[in-house]
């Protein structure tokens, strides 16, 4: 339009009324000669002549309205009338300098110019011909008030967006700091095409958080705060964007550019019910299996409870899956993901779905591993998948009963469909699984009589000898005074036998509650503290329970073969007076009887616990194996029979442990008579006074023998 603002003059005569002192043209008014002339027709913007455009606006308003033609209009020889009619474009770089290099819009200009080229926009296309007015002047063009409608006169997609987004909003509501076309556009890298799209985002950032974090004005009307916005620079995008990857995602690949709009608004691209069609313009093949899945379904019925992208994954704070503080990390994604919906009581009630999902995979081997620390166990998307989720009814459904042994193989190498034969998530009902519910209620029931029958019987017996030892310390009966003999309780074999079993079931103890417990306060700093101190405490569990089944068959060996063996077998087995012996000192104990029973070398307490630990450590010990070989003996006994493997082994492990301590640690630790420890387990020797109070039978036995022996000695030979 600019080169063609000047026509060849229609009239030679006006050549010859110029004369020839008029042939060099210099001032404005040698020019208006000419261009004032009515013969010159061709229309000018508002349809006008130019030659009326012209005068009309180079003598009333115009910026340049003290310059002379020739001061822009130097594209010609004023020496010759009339000039051609293509002259050369005006360069406005003669007067501004410099400024138009560092033109903050359409930096083709300045490349152009550098280059000695015409641009494709020129200054004039914004700035006007000869009608040039001051931005500052209110009402002039590309004036504040203007500026959104000039702009758009040439970009109207932007214009016919920008009103409807929430800075445009601001803008027109006068609110201080709403950003316009300038705020934005200010730099020549933040234009599309003015430099490489790395350069183009990252400086995209960087102009957003100037605002919503440095401008004090936008900051305090923040929501929600600065620092969630701040997440962004740590999260998977931010850190990907800054690491030099043009394709990761910034502020306007979510949130939009022109049409940017608070997420409560339901043609925001950061809805949540339009979140997954944002999301799925980079994650295409994720998109596609979230859309199919039951929770995509739902959304995209307008369902504001079901969940989405930013659900799960967060919003600007969003972490790759290997980052420990990830929600979606493997060791975090049932407890912060899944958790919150699926034991929500009230979309529970709402929707039908069990609340109990939770907490019967916590209380799972997988989900107690998955407390412990490993990173290895399985967590909900394991098995239902991370975006593909369906209902168990779906065939296509990765936890559809025909694909439960594809999905259990795929850490369960050689999975069979017995896998699929029992329940996964597990409630110990009658109504869900009823095998389990009885054996675990008959546990329940065994542990109760049990340890409350111990307890009562040692609280009995307790009482009973305190009140005797403070008779004797007040001198109200005199103490039984034992001589210096001591007698041989237990081997160095045997000893070495009762050392291993201790170490080792006390260790069984230890790293089997810590997998059922691993919140406990005894196991949670080592989870949190140790890395892979999980793995270490498995891999000791399973030493521990090898080194108790080769001692029990060594123990075996031993009372078969060996002499002092078989002696202990017997003395061991249980005899009616054992019996008799049991109701004797629960009388003795509630003083309905002054006659305290003799034992022999076993009394029923040992007896009992005895004959009790090898029940524990057969059940033990298969259950343990059946455990251990998981994949093995799933397909031989189904899920089903494995669960009934854990539960026995669970329960029995809490029947040996309360027996332990509430009978063992009770007659060798706290028994008033020999308080603070029976030390046979490490000498081997009793002294009489414990042979009085614990073995009085054994006691006149041994010194019977003692006699026997002397008399059988020949005259005048010491005794043996």
């Amino acid at each position: 339009m600019i080169r063609r603002l000047f026509v060849p003059f229609l009239v030679l005569g006006t050549f010859t009324q110029l004369g020839a002192k008029a042939a060099l043209a210099q001032t404005r008014e040698d020019c208006l000669a000419c261009h004032s002339d009515s013969t010159l027709t061709k229309e000018g913007p508002g349809k006008k002549p130019i030659s009326l455009f012209v005068r009309e606006h180079v003598l009333n308003g115009s910026m340049h309205a003290k310059l002379a033609c020739v001061s822009c209009h130097v594209g010609f020889n004023p020496e010759e009338l009339p000039h051609k009619a293509e002259i050369t474009p005006v360069n406005c770089a003669r007067c501004h300098g410099k400024a138009v290099f560092k033109h903050p819009f359409h930096p083709d200009i300045n490349r152009a110019v550098a280059l000695q080229r015409t641009p494709r926009v020129l200054c004039q296309s914004c700035h006007g011909a000869h009608e040039v007015e001051s931005p500052k002047r209110p009402g002039a063009k590309f004036s504040a008030a203007r500026l959104t409608a000039d702009c758009g006169s040439c970009h109207k997609k932007a214009a016919e967006h920008f009103p409807a987004s929430a800075h445009g909003k601001a803008l027109a509501g006068n609110v201080k700091g709403a950003p316009n076309c300038l705020t934005c556009h200010r730099s020549a890298q933040l234009v599309a095409g003015s430099a490489d799209s790395l350069t183009v985002k990252q400086n995209q950032d960087k102009l957003c958080l100037a605002c919503h974090l440095d401008n004090e004005d936008v900051k305090a009307r923040t929501s929600p705060t600065a620092g969630f916005i701040r997440g962004y620079e740590a999260s998977v995008h931010g850190q990907a964007l800054m690491a030099g990857k043009a394709d990761a995602a910034n502020c306007v690949s979510c949130h939009g550019s022109h049409d940017m709009k608070r997420g409560s608004d339901a043609t925001s691209f950061v809805n949540r019910l339009n979140v997954a069609r944002t999301c799925g313009a980079c994650h295409t093949s994720i998109a596609s299996h979230y859309n199919a899945s039951v929770h995509g379904v739902e959304v995209a019925k307008g369902n504001d409870d079901s969940p989405t992208c930013t659900s799960c994954h967060g919003e600007h704070n969003i972490l790759g899956k290997a980052s420990p503080d990830s929600r979606v990390a493997p060791l975090n994604v049932s407890a912060q993901v899944c958790q919150p919906c699926h034991e929500s009581v009230q979309l529970s009630a709402k929707y039908g779905l069990r609340s109990d999902r939770f907490k019967t995979f916590t209380d799972s081997y997988h989900g107690l591993a998955g407390r412990g620390g490993s990173l290895n166990v399985a967590n909900c998307a394991s098995c239902h998948s991370a975006h593909d989720i369906r209902p168990s009814t779906d065939t296509a459904s990765s936890i559809h009963k025909s694909k439960l042994a594809v999905t259990c193989g795929k850490c369960h190498a050689g999975a069979s469909e017995k896998f699929a034969q029992g329940s996964v998530h597990i409630t110990l009902t009658q109504e869900s699984e009823p095998i389990l519910y009885w054996v675990a209620l008959g546990y329940i029931i065994l542990i109760a009589l049990i340890i409350g029958g111990m307890l009562v019987h040692n609280l009995l017996d307790f009482i009973r000898k305190s009140r005797h030892q403070l008779m004797v310390r007040r001198g109200l009966i005199e103490a039984e005074h034992g001589g210096h003999t001591l007698y041989l309780r237990m081997s160095l074999n045997e000893r070495l036998q009762h050392g291993t079993l201790v170490i080792s079931f006390i260790t069984l103890v230890i790293t089997g509650f810590a997998l059922k417990f691993p919140e406990a306060w005894w196991v949670a700093p080592l989870n949190r503290n140790l890395p892979g101190v999980f793995e270490m405490r498995s891999l000791v569990h399973r030493i521990a329970g090898v080194i108790m089944l080769l001692a029990s068959v060594y123990h075996v060996y031993y009372l078969a073969f060996v002499p002092r063996g078989r002696q202990l077998l017997k003395d061991l087995l249980p005899v009616p007076q054992d019996l008799r012996d049991v109701f004797a000192m629960i009388r003795y104990n509630l003083n309905w009887s002054t006659v305290r029973p003799k034992f022999g070398r076993f009394s029923y307490i040992e007896k009992s616990e005895y004959w009790a630990l090898v029940w524990g450590t057969i059940l033990m010990g298969a259950t343990g194996v059946i455990l251990w070989f998981d994949n093995t003996f799933m397909n031989l006994l189904t899920k089903l029979g494995w669960d009934i493997a854990r539960t026995v082994h669970y329960y029995e492990a809490w029947l040996a442990t309360l027996a332990v301590i509430v009978w063992h640690f009770y007659f060798v630790i706290f028994n008033p008579d020999i308080y603070p420890i029976n030390l046979a387990f490490w000498k081997g020797t009793l002294t009489e006074r414990e042979m009085l109070d614990e073995h009085p039978l054994e006691l006149e036995q041994l010194k019977a023998q003692v006699v026997e022996e002397e008399d059988d000695e020949p005259p005048g030979q010491a005794p043996a």
